[in-house]
């Protein structure tokens, strides 16, 4: 290898290069000037809010409920769209719901091939489970149609219920 081959050096004059933009073009650098050949295109970056996948879990018909400590008294909230190990979207026909709301609910999830997607830790021993109570904090209520479309965060869950639910619905078809 010699120093002078030109593979080794670094370029002379202009170079293209890449840039990335976050939200708007940089309309003010000498490379958006017409005509001079170096016409960039931006790239955009668009960063995941979210903690956790979205799961599509409509198909099956599952059910939250709003749990008051009764069982005998069961009051159908909605049915889920879409789950993850952190919040949860619904459709619910119950009107007055508001954005920082919190509502006390309930989960029972099916097992799915011998995953449960909860975990019971009040024996002393863990013990699968699939219920969960806990609560919702609504982040969006959307009117569609004559429902409506509530999504929240499930604020009060135990790091192990987090995960085993997260296992759970790995094995479930994503959501878009």
């Amino acid at each position: 290898m010699r120093p002078t081959d030109p593979q080794w050096m670094m370029p002379e004059g202009s170079v293209n290069t890449m840039r990335l933009v976050v939200d708007e073009p940089d309309t003010t650098g000498p490379d958006t000037a017409a005509g001079d050949g170096n016409d960039m295109t931006p790239m955009t970056i668009h960063f995941e809010r979210r903690t956790h996948r979205r799961f599509d879990v409509e198909p099956m018909s599952i059910t939250i409920e709003r749990w008051d400590g009764r069982r005998d008294s069961r009051l159908v909230f909605g049915q889920i769209i879409d789950l993850s190990a952190s919040g949860v979207r619904l459709r619910t026909r119950q009107q007055g719901i508001r954005v920082d709301q919190q509502i006390r609910v309930r989960l029972d999830l099916p097992d799915n091939g011998g995953i449960f997607p909860f975990v019971d830790t009040s024996g002393g021993q863990l013990q699968p489970k699939r219920e969960w109570v806990g609560w919702l904090a609504v982040a969006r209520v959307r009117q569609v149609g004559d429902s409506f479309e509530v999504a929240g965060r499930l604020v009060d869950m135990e790091e192990m219920d987090r995960g085993m639910l997260s296992l759970y619905l790995s094995t479930r078809a994503m959501a878009a």
